[in-house]
C-alpha cells in the first residue's frame, strides 16, 4: 500500500540529515577564520536544522482534510521561522557569537534544505 504521508515525511527527514551536514561543512569552511566564527556558523545551521525538523515534525502529521492541512502547514512555517529566528537572537544575543558567519550558516542550510528538497523529488520522477 502507498502512503503519501510517510512518503513525504522519509523525504523531509532526509532533507533534514543533508541540511545537518551541509550545516557542518559550512562550520568547518568558517574554522580557517577561528572557532567563534565557527561556532557562530554552526550555530546559525543548528538553529535552521531544528527549524526545519520542528516544521516537518507538525507539517506532516497525518491525514487529514485540506484546510487541517493547510492551517499545519501554517502553523509549521510560522513555527520554522520563529525557532530559526530564536536560535539566531540567542547566538548573537547571549552567546555574543559573530553575527555574519552566523547569517551565512543559517541561509546555506536554509538553501541546502531546498536543493536537497527539489534535488530528490526529480530522482523521483525521472524512475
Amino acid at each position: 500500500m502507498h502512503d503519501p504521508i510517510a512518503a513525504g515525511r522519509r523525504s523531509a527527514l532526509r532533507a533534514v540529515a543533508v541540511q545537518a551536514a551541509g550545516a557542518a561543512l559550512i562550520a568547518l569552511a568558517f574554522l580557517a577564520q577561528g572557532p567563534r566564527h565557527a561556532l557562530g556558523a554552526a550555530a546559525g545551521g543548528a538553529a535552521m536544522v531544528l527549524a526545519s525538523a520542528f516544521a516537518a515534525r507538525i507539517a506532516l502529521k497525518g491525514i487529514v482534510t485540506a484546510r487541517v492541512a493547510f492551517a499545519r502547514l501554517l502553523l509549521a512555517e510560522v513555527t520554522k521561522w520563529s525557532v530559526a529566528l530564536a536560535g539566531f537572537v540567542i547566538a548573537l544575543g547571549v552567546w555574543r557569537l559573530p553575527p555574519l558567519p552566523t547569517l551565512i550558516g543559517l541561509a546555506a542550510s536554509l538553501l541546502v534544505y531546498l536543493v536537497a528538497l527539489n534535488f530528490e523529488g526529480r530522482i523521483k520522477r525521472e524512475r
